[in-house]
């Protein structure tokens, strides 16, 4: 009986810790070549808009109108699309959120052949600092 409730708590610990790791985000380092690149957009109406007409087309399924991580297709993928109201997404650079979403990573998608211009990308980019 002994063996049998030792056995039972070992399943229910490891069911718990691949249910911890399964939702945990893993880090996605950012060269620094990128981290520390200056966005050459200003954050006006203009670039705001553009940015939002960008991410309306090819981020919102995903990612949410409000920035959420709560489009339609959310919940389709292996990995968390992420909160872009939250403190630890806005305290990144500008280079780093123009870096993940011109590369991409699993789930997240590259940009760099469905939003060639570079510029583009920047106003993507000022568009989500709309959502703090």
């Amino acid at each position: 009986m002994k063996k049998l409730i030792m056995l039972g708590t070992g399943l229910i610990v490891l069911a718990l810790f691949a249910f911890t790791s399964a939702n945990q985000q893993t880090p996605w380092p950012v060269p620094d070549a990128y981290k520390n690149k200056v966005n050459p957009l200003k954050g006006d109406a203009g670039s705001i808009t553009k940015g939002k007409e960008l991410y309306n087309q090819h981020c919102k399924s995903c990612h949410g109108t409000k920035g959420k991580g709560d489009g339609p297709k959310a919940s389709q993928l292996d990995t968390e699309c992420g909160d872009f109201t939250k403190a630890a997404f806005q305290s990144q650079t500008d280079g780093a959120l123009f870096y993940k979403t011109f590369e991409g990573r699993k789930d997240m998608p590259s940009y760099k052949k469905k939003i060639p211009d570079a510029e583009d990308i920047w106003a993507v980019v000022n568009y989500m600092r709309t959502f703090k």
